[in-house]
């Protein structure tokens, strides 16, 4: 493997291709090379601007052995197709969320790595924050008692504002929108806090600003210790990112508007200092490169968040609870 290691961007599709460029770019470890996009036009400005090498053939692209990884920003309908190409050429590959459309195509996509021996690990950027690690200690110390209630929110005024691109709320290729893309933030926060598996999953959907995707979504998610777990998400109103966790013993919030992680229990009310962020995915996905390991946990996560996302989309297309004997319908 080459020092550093040599990375080409597969679509600039996603609004985040940039940030995984520039991580490429500004990674001590990594040295951006080339860029490929379906879209000519698209592809050649950002190859331009980030000063590499345009290749319009991808098949070309995976062939070369001048380059080691990819990451994936293309539209969520084609990452099936092009991570197991990328594996499939021996290249390492990191990719934006959701892994893939269906679970089935999740677990090929991870066996493809697997089997060609190649690095693969999603973006799922919230479970390696400061605060994210103070909640997980408190749940650890039992100070909540036992867990009843979850809520993530996250939400920005993309749709409203008009600073999404339009291909965002394409069906076909995107495959859903605020809770396909925004709201999985929330849900495998909501897995990590309460389980990756609930037992009834109810969605609602609804676009405000008339699109063909949903452009605000809740998902409330039960669990077979009827707990319950609700994610929300939007493109049409900035309201701070919150998390609140219930308990039989106590409660916390965070939110981004506010210091700390906040702590009511029957000792009063504590604010806890949020420590520093961990490693990021990226930089966790170089180190999984270098020394030859497998991103168990965070592809585990990944194939999870497939498999409540279909749930939730399924939920909120029939307007009824999905329940587990249903869940192979999703595959």
């Amino acid at each position: 493997m080459s020092a550093p290691l040599r990375v080409a961007v597969l679509s600039f599709w996603h609004v985040h291709a940039d940030d995984y460029s520039r991580r490429a770019q500004e990674h001590p470890a990594t040295e951006l090379v080339a860029v490929w996009d379906d879209d000519r036009d698209r592809g050649q400005e950002a190859a331009e601007r980030l000063g590499v090498e345009f290749v319009a053939d991808l098949p070309t692209l995976l062939g070369r052995d001048d380059i080691d990884a990819v990451t994936v920003t293309a539209p969520t309908a084609v990452h099936r197709d092009l991570i197991v190409a990328a594996a499939e050429a021996g290249k390492h590959v990191f990719t934006e969320k959701l892994l893939a459309p269906t679970v089935s195509e999740a677990e090929e996509v991870v066996a493809a790595a697997e089997r060609h021996q190649v690095a693969l690990v999603v973006s799922l950027p919230r479970l390696y924050h400061g605060y994210t690690a103070a909640i997980q200690d408190v749940l650890a110390e039992g100070r909540l008692g036992r867990l009843t209630h979850g809520r993530v929110r996250l939400s920005h005024g993309g749709a409203v504002r008009n600073w999404l691109p339009e291909r965002f709320y394409d069906p076909e290729t995107a495959i859903g929108g605020a809770l396909t893309d925004l709201g999985c933030h929330p849900v495998y926060l909501l897995q990590l806090f309460l389980g990756a598996r609930p037992d009834s999953v109810s969605a609602t959907y609804r676009a405000v600003t008339g699109r063909a995707v949903e452009d605000h979504a809740v998902v409330v998610a039960g669990y077979p210790d009827q707990s319950i777990g609700v994610a929300e998400a939007g493109f049409v109103g900035r309201t701070p990112f919150t998390i609140e966790l219930s308990g039989t013993e106590g409660s916390l919030r965070y939110s981004d508007a506010e210091d700390g992680v906040v702590v009511t229990d029957a000792d009063g009310r504590h604010v806890l200092e949020v420590g520093p962020d961990g490693p990021d995915a990226f930089d966790q996905w170089v180190g999984h490169i270098t020394h030859g390991t497998r991103a168990e946990d965070n592809l585990e996560r990944a194939v999870e968040l497939t498999r409540l996302v279909v749930l939730a989309n399924r939920s909120a297309a029939e307007d009824r609870a999905i329940h587990p004997a249903e869940q192979e319908a999703t595959r």
